[in-house]
């Protein structure tokens, strides 16, 4: 494996992890699906930028460049930012914001210095005090089964507005991804299908293949990079 990660929980109610890598060569990988935004710092060959990067529906091969470094803070469903649409990043739509050093980018008018591994969580709370970070409560109640306080439509507009897909598509990403993480494991084929909660081997390879970009026996095997993948529970 040539990307080496390095991940953190956090105590943010609007960040879902903090990460970091680095590239020991050049090479292809599997970006995997996802369902978070982010924003990532990347510093190469002397360039440093920050990216904001879309939820990703469907698995795709992207291009690591050697002798990179990476920062990546992913945000909890239902984080947005009001002025920056999720549907309008996703799959790919990134956005570069613009660079002033290899220490400052600029953003909404003002310069921000880039945010680093251990203070991630102030960087973030500037965000949300200047208006940049939002939350929608809606989507943790969808997430949490609680259909009380808005009709099921509502929750549904909601959850589409704040991440950018319906909950059918998040929960596919999410068991694909639990899946995966079972058969790297070393958990069996067959009893990845139960635990994960799949109707037969046929609708495990399919989703791991469409949504993760290998079969299952490529993921048992674990000899082709993946992208940034975490323990996550299942969501069937």
């Amino acid at each position: 494996m040539f990307l080496v990660f390095e991940d953190r929980p956090s105590d943010s109610p609007f960040i879902e992890r903090v990460w970091h890598c680095h590239s020991e060569r050049a090479g292809l990988f599997h970006s995997i699906a996802s369902p978070h935004w982010e924003m990532a710092v990347t510093r190469h060959r002397g360039r440093t930028y920050l990216t904001i990067r879309g939820p990703e529906t469907k698995a795709t091969m992207a291009d690591c460049p050697a002798d990179g470094e990476w920062l990546g803070i992913r945000f909890k469903l239902g984080t947005f930012m009001p002025k920056l649409p999720v549907s309008r990043l996703i799959d790919r739509q990134d956005v570069d914001l613009p660079s002033l050093s290899d220490h400052s980018f600029w953003f909404e008018d003002d310069v921000w210095e880039y945010p680093s591994f251990e203070n991630a969580e102030s960087f973030v709370a500037r965000l949300v005090k200047n208006g940049f970070v939002s939350r929608d409560g809606a989507v943790q109640a969808a997430l949490a089964g609680d259909h009380e306080a808005l009709s099921l439509r509502s929750i549904q507009r909601h959850f589409r507005m704040a991440t950018g897909m319906t909950q059918a598509t998040y929960r596919q990403i999410e068991r694909a991804r639990h899946a995966t993480q079972l058969l790297r494991r070393g958990v069996s084929i067959l009893d990845t299908v139960h635990e994960a909660g799949f109707f037969d081997q046929s609708h495990l390879a399919r989703s791991i293949k469409r949504l993760i970009g290998q079969t299952p026996a490529d993921v048992l095997s674990q000899e082709e990079q993946l992208s940034f993948l975490y323990k996550t529970a299942s969501h069937s």
